[in-house]
């Protein structure tokens, strides 16, 4: 049941974190969301009421605590924890690479998604129950060119899953990821949008190129990756642990 959980988002105050909010809001959770943008922090708590709102940075261990802190006084526990929050990283050849470039996109994607982790497995021991999704991407399979730093943060993404799995199951608390597509949504814009502007091309030809490698040959929508979300989350899933979900439309990129 997803009715009445307590369901934390990373990221949640847009794009698929938003998505995810709307989907867990639909289903009967109390939500709490952390992000680093506090107008559209300020616009998700007007658009759901109810929505408990914190300005974080995940990368930020400290700033974690105090968050999870917030959302135990707030909502009593935690019962379910989508690590959403990511970056893109710096695009390029690993020998432009910057030191900045590479730290940032591990101070994000992997250091935040463990901080949060490291801060609700408590709670989750303490209740013998929860569930935990980190939001990985289907890069991991296709593996761009110049997305050194992207990738491999995201395989330690999966990494930590699959071992978060092991080492949690026998306390029942599960663990899984969320390998989406090419996501419609404006992160995905502003990099394809960006690889147009290098190759001085439109964005709709940037777009045709990646649905070509698609099977379905259309873009997956923010809100199935929420759907997605909801079902590891849910009863309908109490023994799927330590998988990596591709939700893709089947990319046959080779």
């Amino acid at each position: 049941m997803t009715s009445a959980q307590r369901v934390i988002i990373t990221a949640g105050a847009s794009g698929i974190g938003l998505a995810t909010v709307e989907r867990f809001r639909a289903a009967g959770a109390l939500v709490a969301i952390c992000d680093v943008d506090e107008a559209k922090l300020a616009a998700a708590a007007i658009a759901h009421p109810g929505l408990v709102t914190s300005k974080v940075d995940v990368s930020k261990s400290d700033q974690v605590q105090s968050f999870i802190e917030t959302v135990q006084a707030r909502l009593g526990g935690v019962d379910v924890l989508v690590n959403n929050a990511g970056i893109a990283g710096e695009i390029g050849p690993i020998e432009d690479i910057s030191d900045d470039g590479w730290t940032a996109s591990f101070n994000v994607n992997i250091h935040g998604a463990f901080f949060m982790m490291r801060a609700v497995v408590p709670l989750m021991k303490a209740q013998r129950s929860g569930a935990i999704i980190n939001i990985s991407t289907g890069s991991t399979v296709t593996l761009p060119l110049n997305r050194s730093p992207y990738i491999a943060s995201k395989w330690a993404i999966e990494g930590l899953t699959r071992a978060a799995a092991r080492e949690l199951g026998p306390h029942n608390i599960r663990v899984n990821a969320i390998r989406p597509g090419f996501v419609d949504s404006e992160r995905m814009r502003g990099i394809l949008g960006d690889i147009a502007q290098k190759r001085g091309v439109e964005l709709g030809e940037v777009e045709a190129e990646v649905l070509q490698y698609i099977s379905m040959r259309s873009k997956v929508q923010p809100q199935e990756i929420g759907d997605m979300a909801v079902f590891l989350a849910s009863d309908k899933a109490l023994h799927v642990t330590g998988q990596l979900m591709s939700v893709d439309g089947n990319i046959e990129w080779e």
